[in-house]
């Protein structure tokens, strides 16, 4: 479980330490290709000189490395053994992005409960590959790791309740996987790295996406019942880097949801408070003084790669809309990408709606002033995204 893994230094983590503790956990030593050493040894980088980790920290950020590349090791001997896996057909019909906080996620869990469609579950996330002796079908250990997960996110943080429904068998962010290889804003997420954000602004992330390809084709081969499902992705990464998900998708719907940045950035940042509590030392004002220009820098970046993608490949969703009147929003997206409209479809959002309410959670508490932001400076940043979409 997380907090069982020993590790050799308390104060800073090393490639080769990882390397060498994946596969003595996995007992192989096959990578695949190893183009994420590049990014990885960023974030080392970055981590090491700037992350503020605490001793308990260093830990948990090992853990993350660790079990993603020894997920990594075991797919790859999988794929060896079972070619076969490489020949799953899998169709991504729709990706969610938009700015974090806007409604996304529970848009994303209400289009995959619809029939014919699935998306990445959060227990998938922390561990693509089955665990050794594992019954195909029956991942009762996979679950169990990210339950404790959970329960340890949630014994150190418990706002974190209120502010993101923690589920191990919902679906979750691709986000999650990708980070697992260095390639996507999870890093920036779960630990204070600045200068490893502004790093892959300028890194071609696609490898990262082709290998999201496979791991999709690994686990649809694992659970055949998702054949001929349509698969439904969301991320954060997917604002900033919009471009890298729609090459790699080409036939996805990209599915924009919006909310007013005077709600949503405060409320980013407050969970992204919560985050760094798991792992390390930041300041409430060094939290906000990163978050504010970077969510502002991620609508810049996506706004001229939406002009460059072509408005034919997007779809717009409103947060006070799904709210007023989820069934309608969600059917809007899913005929466009060929789910029938029916009473099958109705039955199937309806159940989904009726365990899902808001109400059911804690309320999120946020607001302006513990962070230090202003809200005139937040219209100001996202004024062309206000003016187009909000006001």
């Amino acid at each position: 479980m997380p907090s069982s893994l020993p590790i050799a230094d308390s104060a800073l983590l090393d490639r080769e330490q990882l390397l060498q503790q994946a596969r003595e956990r996995a007992g192989l030593s096959d990578f695949g290709d190893l183009w994420f050493i590049e990014p990885m040894d960023r974030y080392i980088e970055a981590s090491n000189r700037e992350g503020r980790l605490t001793p308990a920290g260093v830990a948990s950020m090992t853990e993350v490395v660790v079990k993603g590349l020894v997920s990594r090791l075991r797919m790859v001997e999988d794929i060896k053994r079972h070619p076969e896996i490489l020949d799953e057909k899998v169709e991504v019909a729709g990706i969610i992005l938009g700015l974090p906080r806007t409604g996304s996620t529970i848009f994303q869990r209400l289009l995959a409960s619809a029939p014919g469609m699935t998306g990445l579950r959060w227990y998938e996330a922390q561990n693509v590959a089955p665990f050794p002796g594992e019954e195909r079908g029956n991942p009762v250990e996979r679950r169990a790791y990210a339950q404790a997960m959970i329960d340890g996110w949630l014994q150190l943080s418990p706002e974190l309740a209120s502010i993101h429904p923690l589920d191990p068998d919902a679906p979750d962010e691709e986000i999650l996987v990708l980070g697992q290889m260095f390639v996507s804003t999870m890093i920036e997420g779960m630990n204070f790295v600045p200068s490893f954000a502004r790093w892959l602004n300028g890194y071609d992330q696609s490898l990262g996406h082709e290998d999201l390809k496979t791991i999709l084709q690994y686990l649809q081969w694992q659970d055949p019942s998702r054949r001929g499902a349509k698969w439904i992705l969301k991320s954060p990464s997917n604002l900033p880097y919009v471009e890298v998900a729609a090459k790699a998708f080409p036939n996805a719907l990209l599915i924009m949801t919006h909310r007013d940045p005077v709600e949503t950035v405060p409320s980013y940042i407050s969970m992204q408070a919560a985050l760094y509590k798991l792992s390390a030392t930041v300041s409430d004002r060094d939290v906000s003084g990163f978050w504010f220009p970077r969510l502002a820098e991620w609508m810049r970046m996506f706004e001229a790669a939406r002009e460059r993608i072509g408005e034919d490949r997007f779809i717009d969703i409103s947060y006070k809309d799904v709210g007023k009147d989820p069934m309608n929003q969600a059917q809007r997206v899913l005929s466009r990408i060929g789910i029938p409209v029916d009473d099958r479809l109705e039955a199937a959002l309806t159940e989904f709606l009726a365990g899902n309410k808001r109400e059911q959670r804690p309320m999120h508490d946020y607001s302006l002033e513990r962070f230090g932001l202003d809200e005139e400076e937040i219209k100001q940043a996202f004024a062309a995204y206000r003016q187009r979409y909000i006001v």
